[in-house]
This record gives C-alpha cells, sequence and structure tokens, in this order.
C-alpha cells in the first residue's frame, strides 16, 4: 500500500501566544483569567466595539451598497486617509505608496516580500526581545534575521547596547523598529533617544521599517507619531506597517496598511506596482466593510474626535491597571520596585517573571501569562486585579 502523501508531515509547535490562549479556553477554572493574548479588553473583559465604528458601520449599512471587490491596492479613501493620519506634513504624501493590508501582519509581510525583491542580500534586524511573529514573517521572506539589544539584565532599556550594535550594522541592511509600546517590553525610547537612532540609521544607509501597531496607546495618535514622522523628514527610505486592529477595536476585520516612502512620485509609482503584485498572487485584493469604516471614521470630524475620546479612555484605562497592579504588588512584597511596570507604555509589560514562574502561575492559579513574562495589563480589570496580584506575589517568593 503506497505512503500517505502526509506521511511525513511534521506537527508543528503551537504558536506561543495562541496556542496558550488555547489552553487557556480548554481550562475550566472559573477563575481563569489570560493574560496572553493581545487584546484590548474593558472593564467588563469584553472586546468593545468602539461608538465611533459602530455609527460608521451603521452609515454605510444605510446604503446598501453590492460587496463588490475592493481595488488590489485598497480602498483609495482609506489609503489616502490613513498616509495623512501617519504622516500628516512630515513627509510629501505625493511620494509616498500605501496599500491596504491584511491588519498589521500583513502589512509586514507585503513590506518583506518588496524588501526580499529589492534586497535580497540584506539581513533584518529585530529587538530582542520582539513579537514573535517578526522574526518568523523575515525568516518566511528569505532574509536572515539578526537582533540588536533591546531589554537589558536590569529590566530597563539597553540603549547603549541598541547604539553599539546599530553603528556596526553593515549598509543596506533592514532596521524592524517598534514605534511606540514596543511588543513585548513596552519600555519606548524618548524622544532625544530617538533622533540619536535615526541619525546613526541613516548615516550607516540601513533601511528603517517601523512597525506601528499601538498608535494611540502610549500618549495619543499625535504623540506616538513622533518616530514614524521623525524618519520621514529627511526624505525616506522608510517602511511603516499599520494596524487599526487595537485601535478602533476592528481585530477581525483585518484593516491594516503598508506606507513607502520613496524619492519621488515616479519611484512611488514603481514601488506600489511591486506591491499590487505580491497583494494580487496573495490574496488577490483585501476585505472591504473595515477599512470603509476606519476611512468614515477619519474622514468625518465628529466621528474622529468621538474616536481620540474612545482611544483616550482605552489608554487610561490601562494606565491605571498599571499604576494599581505596582501598587497592589508593593503592598504584597513590601520593599520591591514595581514602578517599572508603570513606566511601560501600552498594552504589554515585561513582568519581570521567569519561565518558572509563568508556568507555576498558569499551573497553579489559572492565570496565563507567556513564559518571557509578558503580560497583557488590557486584561485586568478591577475584578481580577486583586486575585491577579496575589498570584504574581506568590510565585515571585515560592518559586
Amino acid at each position: 500500500m503506497q505512503d500517505s502523501l502526509f506521511a511525513n508531515v511534521q506537527e508543528l509547535p503551537r504558536d506561543p501566544i495562541l496556542g496558550l490562549t488555547e489552553a487557556f479556553v480548554a481550562d475550566k477554572a472559573p477563575h481563569r483569567v489570560n493574560l496572553g493574548v493581545g487584546v484590548y479588553q474593558d472593564e467588563n473583559g469584553k472586546v468593545p466595539l468602539l461608538a465611533c465604528v459602530k455609527q460608521a458601520e451603521e452609515a454605510l449599512l444605510s446604503k446598501t451598497a453590492p460587496h463588490t471587490y475592493v481595488p488590489i491596492d485598497g480602498l483609495p479613501a482609506y489609503d489616502s486617509a490613513v498616509a495623512q493620519m501617519v504622516f500628516s506634513d512630515s513627509a510629501d504624501l505625493a511620494k509616498v505608496a500605501t496599500i491596504q493590508a491584511l491588519g498589521g501582519t500583513g502589512a509586514l509581510k507585503l513590506g518583506a516580500e518588496l524588501l526580499r525583491v529589492i534586497s535580497p542580500n540584506a539581513k533584518v534586524w529585530i529587538s530582542d526581545p520582539s513579537w514573535e511573529n517578526h522574526r518568523a514573517l523575515f525568516s518566511a521572506a528569505g532574509f536572515a534575521v539578526e537582533t540588536y539589544p533591546y531589554y537589558g539584565a536590569d529590566g530597563e532599556l539597553d540603549f547603549a547596547g541598541l547604539v553599539k550594535t546599530l553603528a556596526a550594522i553593515p549598509a543596506g541592511d533592514i532596521v524592524l523598529l517598534h514605534a511606540c509600546c514596543h511588543n513585548p517590553t513596552g519600555l519606548d525610547l524618548s524622544h532625544d533617544q530617538w533622533r540619536q537612532i535615526a541619525k546613526i540609521v541613516r548615516e550607516r544607509g540601513l533601511t528603517p521599517f517601523l512597525d506601528t501597531a499601538y498608535m494611540g496607546f502610549a500618549e495619543g495618535l499625535e504623540a506616538d507619531a513622533f518616530s514614524v514622522r521623525l524618519f520621514a523628514s529627511d526624505g525616506g527610505p522608510l517602511f511603516v506597517s499599520f494596524s487599526f486592529s487595537k485601535s478602533l477595536s476592528l481585530y477581525g476585520e483585518r484593516v491594516g496598511a503598508l506606507s513607502v516612502l520613496t524619492a519621488s512620485a515616479a519611484e512611488r509609482a514603481r514601488v506600489l506596482s511591486q506591491l499590487k503584485r505580491i497583494a494580487r498572487i496573495t490574496y488577490s485584493s483585501p476585505p472591504g466593510h473595515g477599512a470603509a469604516s476606519a476611512a468614515l471614521v477619519l474622514a468625518d470630524p465628529a466621528l474622529r474626535k468621538q474616536w481620540d475620546d474612545e482611544l483616550g479612555g482605552m489608554r487610561e484605562r490601562i494606565k491605571k491597571m498599571r499604576k494599581l497592579l505596582a501598587e497592589k504588588l508593593s503592598e504584597r512584597l513590601p520593599g520591591r520596585d514595581f514602578s517599572y511596570i508603570v513606566r511601560q507604555n501600552g498594552m504589554f509589560s515585561y513582568s519581570r517573571l521567569t519561565a518558572a514562574q509563568a508556568i507555576a502561575l498558569r499551573e497553579k492559579y489559572a492565570v496565563y501569562a507567556l513564559d518571557s513574562g509578558r503580560i497583557c495589563v488590557a486584561a485586568l480589570n478591577e475584578k481580577n486585579i486583586d486575585y491577579v496580584s496575589e498570584c504574581v506575589a506568590k510565585v515571585m517568593t515560592e518559586v
């Protein structure tokens, strides 16, 4: 009998984040808490439907338009609105090629494939640590992926190590940077540090790729665009991946974009033609509903103001949870300094839990955190923070 076609197919390990969620779902403990998944949840532990999005969707549905194909590069109104929001007046938008993407991951994929066409011999440098999918995406595109120091042994930003490594990277290589709300550590660069990094990147002839998945979650939409606009202000080249998954709570709609700042309108046209080809042979064209909703929120002044307010509320709730977690851990473990939790930005915190402590947290108390110690602060609320802080304090002393 002939062997099955799939007889030698290897079973791959589960994704470290999605696999953790699968284990959480299978756990029947009534007090279980999932701090692993990167999704914003409100005070009731629910993913919110933003009022601005609801109004935009109602306006779209009232038109009863047919569900026809979206252009390969996305809805023109969406692409234009995203470029304007991200770059503002820091770049000539006639030189920016923007293409709608399947979320932030899709934007990174498009950028990786384009870079493979134009810089096939380059290496890609990501932070140590970084979002797990960064290495996988660029490795799958055929790049050798290296790391630059970021998270120091003391639990703080290793800026000296970062600068030293960047200053030695060969010209032509690609540097992936987190525009704000670094995932997974929550440690961000100051404006002065960003200026130093930008200077090194340009002097070394490196290609910057800024992943912008959490714009608005650190200090606000305008403030969080600082790094992108800093790099754009000198004319590029620059790659920017963007996502509305978190900021508009449009996770399942896969609303993202890739923008590439070029040297001229003619270059922009050529780059966009390459991106459209990559999109065409990958998924043909993007979905329309989420992008149309986002475009309407960005275009309507009242909806845009409402979004700013709602996003501000999400941001402030996360900051409140950071402060509460640090305070409650300090109460349970007097003498230890947990101020680092408050200083971090965005949805995530490197809690300084060891792998053994994270495992114990899951197995003993059904509180799910990644082995790296990364926790999603946005999953905390007034109902679970006492239990979580108590369990974290226990494993920090017992394991």
